[in-house]
């Protein structure tokens, strides 16, 4: 089992997408560390029983972007545990390409795994999240409020989801369901560790932590986030704790959001 926290949280029923690795397995740790019964939603089954086994949560292989596949994973759920009060929708990747050189198959494929799956979670669940007066959590990114060099659907499908969740928290908030999304800067995760071993083999550096220390250099806190420091913001905006917070946007990024672009040549020069 992971650590175990003080809680407002145990006996609350937690459903995350993406919920094998990375953010969606912290998640995962830091709610069941504190009481709460867990649910793993993804597309593959061994990252979800390696969660399983770790932190006692309860797996379901399916496709959050496939209407029967989010419906099957809500009633099973709902059988198992008889609400849902929180829903994560952390599932995403996909779209690291400019406009100019994506497909459609490409396109379709960013906007289904960063926006179709929270949407048709979402969807699926109200139902279930207006009963319990519930939350949703969608994990966006920094790409959903600012534009990286050629990820044309991933910025894209991650600035939607900042639409998805001001849409959902203005029809939603009167049936008692509060809606917030978190927008990460870079977390160390596979996904992440990937970018970084083929930005090192590019930029001729020597190991993983120079590529994160050279992506990082200009964030004023001068590292990537651990995931457990993004799940301890999902599980603050999924918990009684921001009883008064539901539309909001928080940003998770170590600054980065802060940094005038411009005058980043001031602080290599040393003035």
């Amino acid at each position: 089992m992971g650590q175990t926290f003080g809680s407002s949280v145990a006996g609350r029923v937690v459903v995350i997408t993406g919920g094998g690795t990375g953010i969606g397995a912290a998640v995962a740790e830091r709610y069941a560390g504190e009481g709460a019964h867990v649910v793993v939603v993804g597309r593959r089954e061994e990252p979800l029983r390696a969660v399983e086994r770790s932190v006692g949560a309860h797996p379901i292989v399916a496709d959050a972007a496939e209407t029967e596949d989010a419906r099957r994973a809500v009633a099973e759920t709902l059988a198992r545990f008889g609400r849902i009060d929180v829903l994560v929708a952390n599932a995403g990747g996909h779209g690291f390409s400019p406009v100019a050189e994506t497909d459609d198959a490409g396109w379709n494929a960013a906007l289904r795994a960063n926006l179709t799956t929270a949407f048709t979670m979402a969807r699926e669940a109200l139902p279930a999240l207006i009963e319990a007066k519930g939350q949703i959590v969608v994990v966006s990114s920094l790409a959903g409020l600012f534009a990286g060099p050629s990820v044309a659907g991933y910025t894209v499908g991650k600035h939607a989801l900042i639409g998805l969740t001001r849409t959902l928290a203005r029809d939603y908030g009167r049936h008692g369901v509060r809606v917030n999304a978190v927008c990460p800067g870079w977390v160390q995760t596979p996904m992440a560790d990937e970018e970084m071993d083929e930005f090192a083999a590019h930029a001729a550096l020597a190991s993983r932590e120079e590529a994160y220390a050279a992506v990082t250099a200009d964030v004023p806190l001068r590292r990537p986030a651990l995931p457990s420091e993004i799940a301890a913001v999902v599980r603050f905006l999924g918990s009684s704790e921001s009883s008064y917070i539901t539309g909001a946007v928080i940003v998770a990024d170590g600054g980065a959001h802060v940094v005038d672009l411009p005058t980043v040549a001031f602080d290599h020069a040393g003035m």
